[in-house]
C-alpha cells in the first residue's frame, strides 16, 4: 500500500505580485522607453501606480462596482496620458500600454526562489491583479505557481479580511497554515489580524532609484527575508 505523508498537504505560502515578485516600476520605465521615449518613464510609472490605491478605494466604497484591476489600469491610464502629452494615443495603443501591467519582469532573484520554494510548499498567487493579468504574467516570465488566485476570486481588494481567509477555506486549511509574502506592511498587517503567518520581502527599489524604500524589520512579521533566496534558506529549501 502506498505510503501517506503525514506532512501532506504542504503549507501554503500566498505571494502579493506587483513589487514583491516583480518589478513594477523597472518594467513600466521599460516599456514607456521602447513605446515612448520622449516621456519621463520614471514620472510616468509613479504616477500610474499611485492611481492605484485611489481606483480601488472608489470599488471599495461602493462607488463602483466590482471593477477588474485590468479595468482600474485604464481608467488611471486615460486620466493620465493628457499630463503627459501622449492623450493623442489611439485605443489599439492605450490597450497595449495598458497590457504593459501583464508583461512585468521578476526581480532578478524571484524564479530561483520560487522554484526552490515550490520543493516543500505550496505556492500561489493573492493579489488584487485579476485572473487573467496574472496567468499572461506567470506565462511570459516563467513564474512556477501551483495555483493562481486573484482578489477577483472573492469579489474583494486586500485589505479585506474575506481574501485572506477566503484563500485559507479555498485550501481548507487553517489560516496559521497560510503565510503571506509581501514587500508591504499594510498588506501583512491586515494577513497576521486574519490570522496568517507573515514573510516580508524587502524591495528597497520598488519605486525606483528616487524613491528609495524603508525595508526596516517590523518584529510583528514571522520572517523578514532580504529577497526571495534569503526566504528559502529560512524555510529551508
Amino acid at each position: 500500500m502506498p505510503t501517506v505523508s503525514l506532512h501532506f498537504p504542504p503549507p501554503i505560502l500566498a505571494f502579493d505580485i506587483f513589487g514583491t515578485v516583480v518589478d513594477w516600476h523597472g518594467s513600466i520605465v521599460r516599456e514607456l522607453a521602447a513605446l515612448h521615449p520622449q516621456v519621463d518613464g520614471n514620472a510616468f510609472a509613479l504616477a500610474w501606480r499611485e492611481g492605484y490605491r485611489p481606483a480601488m478605494q472608489r470599488v471599495m466604497s461602493g462607488e463602483l462596482g466590482w471593477t477588474s484591476i485590468d479595468r482600474l489600469h485604464r481608467m488611471i491610464l486615460d486620466e493620465l496620458l493628457p499630463r503627459f502629452g501622449l492623450d493623442a494615443l489611439g485605443e489599439d495603443e492605450r490597450r497595449h500600454l495598458n497590457r504593459a501591467w501583464h508583461r512585468l519582469d521578476p526581480w532578478p532573484d524571484t524564479i530561483e526562489g520560487l522554484t526552490r520554494l515550490r520543493t516543500r510548499y505550496t505556492l500561489c498567487t493573492l493579489s488584487n491583479g485579476n485572473i487573467g493579468l496574472l496567468t499572461r504574467m506567470a506565462k511570459r516570465a516563467g513564474l512556477p505557481w501551483d495555483c493562481i488566485l486573484s482578489a477577483e476570486v472573492f469579489r474583494r481588494y486586500k485589505p479585506d479580511p474575506g481574501v485572506y481567509l477566503g484563500l485559507a477555506e479555498l485550501f481548507e486549511q487553517a489560516p496559521s497554515d497560510v503565510t503571506l509574502v509581501a514587500a508591504h506592511h499594510d498588506d501583512l498587517a491586515a494577513a497576521r489580524t486574519c490570522g496568517l503567518r507573515t514573510a516580508y520581502i524587502e524591495r528597497p527599489l520598488e519605486f525606483g532609484p528616487t524613491r528609495p524604500k524603508d525595508v526596516s524589520p517590523v518584529p510583528e512579521n514571522t520572517w523578514h527575508a532580504r529577497d526571495l533566496l534569503h526566504l528559502a534558506e529560512q524555510l529551508g529549501c
